[in-house]
């Protein structure tokens, strides 16, 4: 499998930037997590967004979720549907329009359900957040994929993700800025928590452009030595 990240900012994009987007490529399927501000030119120079097998939403945040509503003018045109797999959130406005629009084969889900997808089992998991949200992890062709969403600590989430090749995390927040009330984690927990579920490779991803992403990296490395930055472009292989 390989991972593109084609958006990573939270919760607004930098200049010329994309908020969260993340397609994973496998043999015989592409798998579309989350579709933030920006990301959907960026999927259309690598794939038609119709070709997908299926997009997942973390949750229905615009920073996570705002291209659909453009996508949905792409797939009316060409008179396609694209399956869609996202938490129950009757207050978010983009999940009342996806549920409604022929267009989108909306597939509610929760934490505990499994997705299979071509080669792919995608499982549902918790996370922690002010809206309906889940995390997801992927095991397929190499090895296992998490992807945490946007959440603060859980209890679960340790063993959830444990012995993932590769964990995609929310790390907004420097040490000095977090909290147990905060929407996210912290580049270090989200460090820690790769440590402690024994992954081989972090990528900390929901990068605020106020926030100076050298502060992250610094404090991340404290507690797991083999973790990057996400940045635009860049591809992983799982």
């Amino acid at each position: 499998m390989k991972l593109h990240i084609l958006g990573f900012s939270g919760p607004f994009p930098e200049s010329s930037g994309a908020t969260s987007g993340y397609l994973l490529e496998s043999p015989g399927s592409l798998v579309q997590f989350d579709l933030g501000c920006g990301v959907l030119p960026r999927l259309t120079a690598r794939t038609a967004p119709e070709q997908l097998a299926a997009l997942f939403l973390s949750h229905w945040h615009f920073d996570h979720a705002s291209d659909i509503s453009v996508l949905m003018y792409r797939l009316q045109a060409l008179g396609a549907v694209l399956p869609v797999y996202a938490p129950v959130d009757e207050s978010a406005s983009l999940y009342r329009m996806v549920s409604q629009e022929p267009c989108f084969q909306l597939n509610r889900i929760a934490a505990g359900d499994s997705v299979s997808i071509g080669s792919l089992d995608i499982q549902v998991g918790e996370a922690r957040h002010p809206v309906p949200a889940v995390g997801f992890r992927v095991s397929g062709p190499g090895g296992d994929f998490g992807y945490t969403g946007d959440t603060n600590t859980l209890p679960s989430l340790t063993n959830f993700y444990r012995g993932c090749r590769l964990l995609l995390a929310d790390g907004l927040f420097p040490v000095d800025q977090w909290s147990e009330q905060k929407p996210h984690l912290s580049a270090a927990l989200a460090a820690k928590l790769a440590a402690e579920a024994g992954c081989e490779q972090l990528i900390i991803t929901h990068l605020n452009p106020f926030i100076p992403s050298a502060i992250l990296l610094e404090e991340a490395r404290r507690e797991f030595r083999n973790v990057s930055l996400a940045s635009e472009g860049m591809m992983f292989s799982v």
